[in-house]
């Protein structure tokens, strides 16, 4: 595999049996996604782009086809063997935030990395440096029913960035924001994009789909376009008392 493509699928293709009937989720999907790329998925409900997000993020493998990420091929790779690649490649971020009520923000965003075998110390000392990164250093004591929509998101982002992962995925994750809370949040990625991270957003939001600098659209589980976004929205970063 050339070393400049983080992801390269070809041929990607997942069936699903519903009773008698056989559903083509994925037809037949090619993508090569650079290190540092900044890729929005698109499309209507049932168009596939959930289906891939799913093989792209190793939480299910393609009934045919390959996919090679970050030069392991995933395709064909065990449960076990996928959640080691989901736990060191991958963070992922979901519109329902998916933290732990019971767990602070610094100890949601310390999570991964007990799967990793970091020593407390340095589980704490790498969430609260995460934390402080996107904006939220002196809200690590305080647990998700204690911040507001914006900063559980920031704690979500915090926790998929935790383990230094090659692909931030993030799946519709401006869904339960308000327009001015979800316009921060896609500030941050930007921020984030811009060193270095490479991001995979689902929306099927045009708006937010326009911050993302390549926006590939799929529909009845084809790609029906590919193209770089050449008008990429922008949105002034918000200092840390304004976020919301």
């Amino acid at each position: 595999m050339d070393n400049e493509f983080l992801i390269d699928a070809k041929g990607l293709a997942k069936n699903y049996k519903m009773g008698q009937e056989l559903i083509r989720a994925l037809v037949s999907v090619d993508i090569k996604v650079k290190k540092g790329e900044y890729v929005a998925f698109m499309g209507p409900s049932g168009s596939g782009k959930s289906t891939l997000m799913n093989i792209v993020g190793a939480l299910d493998t393609p009934t045919s086809g390959t996919y090679i990420l970050n030069g392991n091929d995933v395709s064909k790779m065990s449960e076990s063997d996928l959640a080691t690649v989901r736990n060191k490649e991958i963070g992922f971020v979901f519109q329902t935030f998916n933290l732990l009520p019971r767990y602070s923000a610094l100890e949601n965003v310390a999570l991964p990395l007990v799967y990793a075998g970091f020593s407390k110390k340095d589980r704490m000392a790498r969430a609260q440096k995460v934390l402080e990164d996107v904006g939220l250093g002196n809200r690590s004591d305080h647990k998700p029913n204690e911040l507001s929509g914006g900063q559980r998101q920031r704690v979500a982002i915090a926790r998929a960035l935790v383990n230094n992962p090659s692909i931030i995925l993030a799946d519709e994750p401006t869904g339960n924001l308000d327009s001015k809370t979800s316009y921060d949040i896609m500030a941050l990625f930007k921020d984030l994009n811009e060193k270095g991270n490479t991001i995979i957003m689902v929306t099927h939001e045009e708006d937010i789909a326009a911050f993302a600098k390549r926006i590939i659209r799929l529909r009845d589980g084809v790609i029906e376009s590919d193209k770089q976004n050449t008008e990429i929205r922008s949105v002034k970063p918000v200092s840390p008392e304004e976020f919301s």
